[in-house]
């Protein structure tokens, strides 16, 4: 497999790329499939976008009141986004996103005033090669040298004094940003010097604000306490009509409960249940309350953080493996300082990011180990080798050239293996993945699946740090739930699309529902309850999920699998019936990942100062209240400010994301794709979330954005430099749709 996106020794940049070889009418059809996608992405963009001034009324917003006002947001949004898909093509076909012209005439200006090489006294080179002007006070002093001097009498002369110049100020600006830039790259060059950074930079988190958390803690630290009073013995009710255990919070069907009584679940993932129950349970015994063990968890999450996005942006700055696999490399090993600098204020500036560090909540610790996940796939990327072909095919070559070639020929036969630190990190985030998020599973599969179609001849790397882990992990969970020693997640979690479906039609359109649906539903729901529960923004309460004074949707008490088997029968019979009002349902509950300007249902300041932290806390709520207060509302004012606060957001990640990955797309760069799929993977994890833009969702595409992005750039690169040496010219503007 080649793939003009993967850095290849010199000696293998003379092998034909596949876009030459293809036939002329393979190569179009593969053009408008690519751009076909590429411009379905940007329809569903801007539909997100379309709909956000319809679904803001939370009471009366449908597509039936979509006006001119819609039609006019949806026409210039789809034109910005496939613009953006336009120029980044053009900037990876040509290495510049403005015309010749302009672009010329831009570096000839950065190069007269920008440049930090012209000092004073220097003669400086314009762009095309031609001496400039020097500053009119040499000028003057050489004319002066030149003519007869007078008599005068030895009198010293005053030195005249440098003019204060455009061209003076600049200079002095580039210099100083050059020697900042020379700054960062010494700070950063190296693992530890990153994480140092990292954890400087952090510091102030945990100290000040000490933790953050949510419903979901409580419930994992409530659930432990159950089960550590069955370990010791104490009696406990189990399943009663005035029994509530943890498990008719979530809930959980009362059919999945097995006869011998458990109160250990999988519904926030069995191992982090232990773990955050475990030392809540230990620090209660030390100190009387949570609090303690709930500040250590939050500690060590900020130091895991600080571990995993030290280690990725080390491979994606420094590239350390250059040097030790010598390989030949056709972009600089090290990454620019506007890079280093950009990415590492993303991580120390941007909410997502700074807040995750200690909040107590999955999806957090399953976004830090996804980046050090993602790193390690980047270095495989990067180490892989083409299979050597050897034949005529080079012929055309001169002596010189094609002897250079037959002699590191060798070299591309063999896999480059991955280091043994590497192959320990690899398996460990894949585990740390497995234990943190449910969905964590179906992406390393397919990941499993790809890599091996992609990359076979390390079979070995991806059974041993992918498919075992969650053959492990995955498997052994699922067989605890077989054999009843844990209870595993309600089925109707994953149904949160349909749920909201027939919530809406209920709320909206109770009539519009046949007899035969409400029959089949009857066992499972009670639709008069399921009305009032609906939210547009969120799907537990119409699975009933919450505390005991919750609304009774979900018979979860009564429902037995044999009800569930008419239940996408009735809803897909609603669906028909109401076609709008499903899409109502649909959109509105997911809109929010794909619209920059959708203010989150629930962002990462959330829990910062949630009710959890500041009135039920034991004594976490009287260290600096005030100040844990004042940071989250700085963070909602940051994300309210026009544009500028779309950085504060993940929605913003999202659909940049989306679009560079429709560039990829039409560049044909397959294997940086395929490490970028599990990004498409999540997207549709959001989608099929409970809430609407719900922040800690999209985490793992926010944090990963810069690396993606940078990648993007030295592909690019990589493209342009092997044209050069091939002697092909930059690709214009058909050549881009090819």
């Amino acid at each position: 497999m080649t793939s003009p996106a993967i850095s290849k020794p010199a000696a293998a940049s003379h092998h034909p790329d596949s876009r030459t070889c293809a036939h002329p009418t393979l190569r179009h059809v593969g053009a408008i499939a690519r751009w076909t996608l590429a411009v379905l992405a940007c329809l569903w963009l801007a539909l997100c976008t379309a709909v956000g001034p319809l679904y803001w009324d939370l009471d009366n917003g449908t597509l039936a009141n979509w006006n001119w006002t819609n039609t006019a947001i949806f026409a210039g949004s789809f034109i910005i986004y496939l613009g953006i898909i336009l120029l980044l093509v053009r900037f990876a076909a040509t290495g510049h996103v403005l015309p010749s012209t302009l672009d010329e005439c831009w570096h000839r200006f950065a190069q007269r005033y920008f440049s930090p090489d012209q000092r004073p006294g220097t003669v400086p080179t314009a762009a095309n090669g031609s001496k400039a002007h020097t500053h009119d006070a040499h000028i003057n002093a050489s004319n002066a040298a030149a003519q007869p001097q007078p008599y005068t009498s030895h009198t010293p002369q005053q030195p005249s004094r440098p003019r204060i110049t455009a061209q003076r100020i600049t200079a002095a600006i580039a210099q100083a940003f050059a020697a900042a830039g020379r700054w960062i790259m010494r700070g950063t060059d190296r693992f530890w010097k990153l994480a140092l950074v990292f954890f400087i930079g952090w510091l102030w988190i945990p100290t000040t604000l000490l933790a953050a958390f949510g419903a979901d803690l409580r419930s994992q630290i409530r659930e432990f306490a159950w089960v550590w009073n069955q370990w010791t013995g104490l009696k406990q009710p189990y399943i009663g009509f005035f029994s509530f255990v943890p498990m008719d919070v979530y809930p959980t069907a009362h059919y999945m409960w097995p006869d011998n009584p458990t109160y250990l679940t999988d519904q926030h993932n069995v191992v982090l249940t232990l773990l955050y129950g475990g030392a809540a349970t230990f620090s209660r015994y030390l100190t009387g309350s949570n609090d303690a063990g709930i500040v250590v968890l939050a500690v060590g999450q900020m130091l895991f953080a600080v571990f995993c996005c030290a280690a990725t942006a080390n491979r994606f700055l420094n590239r350390p493996w250059l040097v030790k696999a010598g390989l030949d490399e056709t972009s600089p090993r090290f990454a620019g300082p506007l890079a280093r600098f950009l990415i590492l204020l993303f991580f120390l500036t941007c909410p997502l990011a700074v807040f995750a560090t200690i909040s107590l909540t999955k999806s957090p610790l399953f976004a830090f180990s996804f980046v050090w996940w993602f790193g390690i796939w980047y270095e495989l990327t990067q180490t892989w080798r083409p299979v050597s072909k050897r034949g005529g095919r080079n012929e055309r070559h001169d002596s010189a050239k094609s002897t250079a070639q037959s002699a590191s020929a060798p070299a591309l036969t063999a896999p480059l293996r991955l280091p043994r630190h590497s192959l320990l990190a690899f398996i460990a985030s894949t585990s740390v993945m497995l234990i943190s998020a449910k969905y964590a599973w179906y992406i390393i599969a397919l990941q499993v699946v790809l890599a091996l179609i992609a990359d076979r001849r390390r079979w070995a790397t991806y059974v041993a740090a992918l498919l075992i882990p969650t053959v492990l992990i995955h498997g052994g969970i699922s067989f605890a739930i077989a054999s009843g020693a844990i209870i595993g997640g309600d089925p109707i979690e994953s149904r949160g699309v349909q749920l909201q479906m027939i919530a809406r039609v209920a709320k909206r359109n109770p009539n519009g529902i046949s007899e035969e649906a409400k029959k089949n539903l009857s066992p499972v729901f009670n639709l008069d309850q399921m009305a009032d529960a609906y939210s547009q923004q969120d799907a537990d309460p119409v699975k009933s999920s919450g505390i005991q004074s919750k609304k009774v949707s979900y018979k979860w008490r009564t429902v037995t699998p044999e009800d569930m088997n008419n239940f996408n029968k009735a809803w897909l019979a609603i669906v028909k019936d109401n076609p709008i009002i499903a899409l109502d349902a649909l959109l509105a509950k997911c809109f929010g990942y794909f619209n920059v300007t959708d203010q989150p249902y629930v962002a990462m300041d959330y829990y910062v100062a949630s009710d959890y932290v500041q009135k039920n806390s034991a004594w976490i709520k009287a260290y600096n209240h005030q100040w844990r207060e004042q940071v989250a509302q700085f963070s909602r004012a940051w994300g309210h400010v026009p544009v500028l606060g779309w950085v504060a957001h993940g929605n913003f990640y999202v659909v940049a994301t989306l679009l560079i990955g429709a560039a990829e797309v039409i560049r044909r760069r397959w294997l940086t794709l395929m490490t970028h799929i599990p990004l498409l993977l999540l997207m549709g994890v959001m989608i099929t979330a409970p809430a609407n833009n719900f922040e800690r969702h999209m985490l793992p595409v926010a944090f990963v954005f810069g690396f993606v992005v940078l990648t993007y750039w030295r592909d690019t690169r990589r493209e342009l430099h092997a044209q050069r040496v091939s002697g092909e010219r930059p690709q214009r503007s058909r050549a881009n749709l090819e």
